[in-house]
């Protein structure tokens, strides 16, 4: 019975500690782009942090003879809530947002918008339909905002170093959307 009374007042306590923490307001995409805004009839549903690489390779430019650049090959990072607990991953190409509940989520660019200097733009995607069932399903936008790092190398890129690659770390905060 002691165990019990514990227990109980140990789960009122942790019930009433989350009903006081102040609710943190929607995310606002007021102040963003208009090219990177999600259509009307569509509501914020998650909301993740990410953290990770952005891998590129040093790469002979198309139709364009004795001339190279970094191109993009792909993400790694992982997805953490608000809370701070790791909920997924996200990878590419293509661009895969992936749940720990086994849900995933492709998407398509649809816009991006600048960010300053060594940062990755921000981005607009519009989503395909969701693989498994979990948070992933039904989302139809995710926006990559808050972007700090991941831009092409600086280093240089040049027949010497054709085929090499190299990982630039970043962070960003992506926000899926669902129709409304």
């Amino acid at each position: 019975m002691q165990t019990r009374t514990a227990l109980s007042l140990i789960a009122l306590a942790a019930l009433t500690a989350c009903a006081t923490q102040p609710m943190r307001a929607p995310f606002n995409q007021a102040d963003l782009p208009a090219a990177v805004q999600v259509p009307a009839g569509n509501k914020v549903a998650l909301e993740h942090a990410a953290a990770g690489d952005v891998k590129y390779q040093c790469s002979a430019k198309k139709d364009m003879a004795g001339q190279y650049e970094w191109v993009f090959v792909g993400p790694d990072a992982g997805l953490k809530d608000r809370s701070g607990k790791i909920v997924g991953k996200y990878y590419g190409p293509p661009a895969t947002w992936e749940a720990n509940d086994g849900s995933k989520v492709t998407a398509t660019q649809v816009a991006v918008s600048p960010n300053g200097t060594g940062n990755l733009p921000l981005q607009l995607t519009k989503a395909n339909p969701a693989t498994g069932m979990g948070m992933m399903q039904g989302v139809t936008f995710i926006q990559r905002v808050a972007t700090v790092g991941g831009a092409a190398p600086s280093a240089a890129c040049s027949k010497a170093n054709e085929g090499a690659s190299q990982l630039v770390r970043y962070t960003a905060d992506y926000i899926y959307y669902k129709a409304m």
